[in-house]
């Protein structure tokens, strides 16, 4: 019996020993997994813009320069716990972009400064009313100031330019004064503080410029153009995908597959937000690369703008494509696809050709002949409707058809518009003219067999003949 027993307690132990392994086995695996999607996640973070493992590493570098003020006895000595400010600093202040890094850290050295010296001021106002009326004057002052400055906050520029900046001037006024009334070295614990703040703040900014930039005014001008790629390449298409006729006249349907390249504009829709965030930066950038003092980032808004609105267009036609369309349409098709597939092809190019031309920062003229080409598809397409129209038995069947004609004719409207506003960015930034070739022919001499081609520096071209001498 007591064998039994024994066998008995040794074979439970067994079974909850298994039972625990299998379990703990079970949650490794789970975490594994966990841990390998983490880390094929960071690893595609990374890989989608490799510049946001440099700014971190920009970030860890500026965080260790600036905590040597708190470390090293000397300089801990100097600036005392005030040194903790400077490193609060970098945390708060260096963003990804240069613009942004210049835009907090300006905002924060200059709020802080005219806080302080504000709050120094008020304290000593103060200090002339007694004892018992200095806490009351002062509390008047922080309400009077606190107030103004939360009610600047609804003014737009303020709200978008310095809206960092009146916290911190808020932020401070309040510590300053409220420290004042306690610390006797009120000047003495203002000073320490704008320091430090100042040696974080130059630290970012001297980082985030002099070590792989990233400039705000570079992104926002990629980034119209890309918008401008993607609205042309669904115009390119759209033509062959919603007129898509068999020989025997039946509609092919084409597969979501085969047409993802025109879901692309989508990211068209919803980029407001990011490029008004990116022309604010750059706004406060320095000069750099193609990009002088001044540039008129505002222009690329009002670019911007019109190609959302476009992007909506975009968006109505996009809906129409495979759509269930009875014979009798097909046939009123027939009379409209080749102006309306010509619109929007021509289109399609004209868009392409301004997003060249802002990369490169060209003239726009290339894209004009483009223009003009939809237009002579758009005076087509009126001729053909009239008298598609004229034939039509059953006007409901065929209002598909036409509303898709006359969303074709909004956009190249708005193609037109887009081309008026890159001319006249390009007007206003000094963009070179464009190339009709697409070959740059400076500094080139073009050999011929009577003579050679040079170009001179106004843009004109010397044409040089050599007259060949024939022995007699």
């Amino acid at each position: 019996m007591q064998t039994e027993e024994i066998g008995s307690e040794m074979q439970l132990s067994t079974g909850i020993f298994s039972c625990l392994c299998g379990w703990f086995k079970a949650l490794i695996g789970k975490y594994k997994d966990k841990v390998l999607e983490l880390a094929k996640y960071t690893k595609k973070i990374g890989k989608d813009d490799p510049r946001r493992v440099i700014h971190s590493l920009k970030v860890g570098l500026a965080l260790t320069f600036v905590s040597l003020f708190y470390y090293t006895r000397p300089l801990y000595d100097g600036f005392g716990i005030s040194a903790m400010w400077a490193v609060l600093t970098v945390v708060v202040v260096f963003e990804f972009s240069v613009g942004a890094t210049l835009s907090k850290s300006l905002n924060r050295g200059f709020a802080t400064f005219l806080a302080g010296a504000l709050g120094v001021g008020a304290q000593h106002v103060a200090s002339f009313s007694g004892e018992k009326g200095e806490p009351f004057l002062l509390g008047t002052f922080v309400f009077l100031l606190a107030a103004a400055s939360a009610f600047s906050r609804f003014f737009p520029r303020i709200k978008a330019r310095y809206d960092y900046g009146v916290l911190i001037f808020i932020l401070t006024f309040s510590l300053v004064s409220v420290s004042g009334y306690h610390v006797e070295k009120i000047l003495k614990l203002a000073n320490q503080r704008l320091s430090t703040i100042l040696i974080g703040g130059a630290t970012c900014i001297v980082i985030s410029i002099f070590i792989c930039p990233v400039w705000a005014g570079e992104d926002l001008h990629n980034l119209v153009a890309h918008n401008l790629e993607k609205l042309g390449s669904f115009l390119e298409g759209f033509g062959d995908e919603y007129f898509r006729i068999s020989e025997s006249g039946e509609i092919q349907v084409v597969s979501k597959e085969d047409k993802s390249f025109l879901q692309a504009y989508k990211s068209v829709l919803n980029s407001k937000t990011t490029e008004e965030s990116l022309a604010n930066f750059a706004s406060w950038e320095p000069r750099h690369g193609r990009f002088g003092f001044r540039h008129p980032w505002k222009h690329y808004l009002t670019i911007a703008t019109l190609i959302r609105q476009s992007a909506y267009r975009v968006e109505a036609l996009n809906n129409y494509i495979n759509t269930n369309q009875s014979q009798a349409q097909s046939e009123f098709r027939r009379k409209i696809q080749d102006p309306c597939t010509k619109m929007s092809s021509e289109s399609g190019k004209a868009l392409k050709a301004l997003a060249s031309a802002i990369k490169e920062m060209n003239q726009p003229s290339l894209a004009s002949p483009f223009l003009a080409n939809s237009k002579t598809a758009m005076n087509d397409l009126r001729t053909a409707l009239q008298g598609a129209l004229s034939d039509a038995t059953d006007l409901l069947e065929i209002i598909p058809d036409a509303t898709v004609a006359s969303i074709l004719v909004e956009t190249v409207s708005f193609v037109e518009k887009i081309l008026e506003a890159v001319t006249e960015l390009s007007d206003s930034a000094n963009f070179k003219p464009a190339d009709p070739l697409g070959i740059s022919m400076e500094k080139q001499v073009v050999p011929c067999n009577r003579g050679s081609v040079r170009p001179i520096s106004d843009g004109d071209i010397v044409i040089t003949i050599h007259e060949k001498h024939e022995s007699k």
